[in-house]
């Protein structure tokens, strides 16, 4: 039998085949990867756990009006560096000036965060702030929402942070934060009910929104301060289907774990911190890129844990690029 070779006749066929294979070049790839990563927007809804003045015990000294311990900001810093967010939403900020000290520190890292909204409530404390590195380009906070229990009429006590971020020309996200009711009981007061009424509020506000602009993508975020199956939260839903219902986007950390909250006296770990989205903008959500941030110290900075959400804004307007000298004209190609 004869034993089969490639003579140079064969040498000749595989050039030729390899030379209508198509490649694709190191610069396309890395053009291609470039652009699917500037489309990629990263959403942080995060409870700072009191970043703000507050009587606190100081090397053993009660003091009246203490800002948070610097080894505290000094952690969360980093969480956030690590992070990087390009819109931070954040529960338990103190005033203007507090919310300033958290920018300058970002700045610091390399994050700039220069538009921003503040929400607040019944708390004279504790406030709602949203830092974006894109404009916000409307602003809707509601700070005087109110609700009755038998007789008593109650504050909602952080309000509803509103504000809308351009995200793209053309692709923008309304963006509400809230910070329930504590689990803290209140004298001749049920709390859950507390978050009930404070929930309708949200829904109605949700509402509010999807009935006059059924086409807005919208983001609520915050800290719920309830457990999934609660009915507050089923409210914040709303109908599954409708279009103005609103869908849990349940994040897990890097085991798989979907808690957010570390109750250190009880030892007890919760999820109490949610996003929502609604049907227009759930498609834009990357659920496989999103996660529960889990550093090994995190109560450093916090009880809480960041919840992280990356938003695919899709690929620039075609009108929007321009010509550099690098790119050949029409006639050139």
């Amino acid at each position: 039998m004869k034993r089969f070779s490639f003579g140079a006749g064969w040498s000749w066929i595989w050039l030729l085949l390899l030379s209508v294979v198509p490649t694709v070049m190191p610069a396309q790839s890395a053009a291609s990867s470039a652009d699917e990563k500037n489309r990629i927007v990263t959403f942080c809804a995060y409870n700072l756990r009191n970043y703000l003045k507050m009587p606190r015990s100081v090397d053993g000294i009660i003091q009246e009006t203490a800002p948070k311990p610097e080894k505290e900001v000094t952690a969360l810093v980093e969480i956030l560096a690590a992070i990087q967010p390009d819109i931070l939403g954040v529960c338990e900020i103190g005033d203007a000036e507090d919310l300033a000290d958290l920018q300058t520190r970002l700045k610091a890292r390399d994050i700039d965060l220069p538009h921003s909204e503040m929400g607040h409530g019944g708390d004279p404390t504790r406030r709602l702030a949203l830092l974006s590195r894109f404009p916000i380009t409307s602003r809707n906070s509601q700070s005087d929402l109110k609700y009755r229990i038998g007789d008593v009429i109650l504050p909602m006590q952080r309000g509803i942070l509103d504000a809308t971020v351009a995200l793209r020309p053309n692709f923008e996200v309304r963006f509400l934060g809230v910070h329930f009711k504590s689990q803290r009981e209140v004298p001749g007061m049920d709390q859950k009910l507390m978050r009930r009424n404070e929930a309708h509020l949200l829904r109605r506000h949700i509402e509010s929104v999807l009935t006059a602009e059924p086409a807005t993508r919208l983001l609520a975020y915050g800290d719920f301060n309830e457990s999934k199956h609660e009915a507050a939260l089923v409210e914040i839903e709303g109908v599954p289907g409708t279009d103005v219902s609103m869908m849990d986007i349940r994040l897990r950390d890097s085991r798989g774990e979907t808690w957010t909250h570390f109750w250190d006296a009880a030892d007890h770990y919760s999820r109490l911190d949610y996003c929502f989205v609604n049907r227009a903008l759930q498609s834009d959500i990357k659920k496989p890129e999103s996660f529960v941030y889990d550093p090994p110290h995190f109560y450093d900075a916090s009880d809480h844990r960041p919840l992280v959400i990356k938003i695919d804004r899709g690929a620039a307007p075609a009108r929007s690029r321009k010509k550099t000298k690098a790119e050949p004209s029409q006639e050139q190609r």
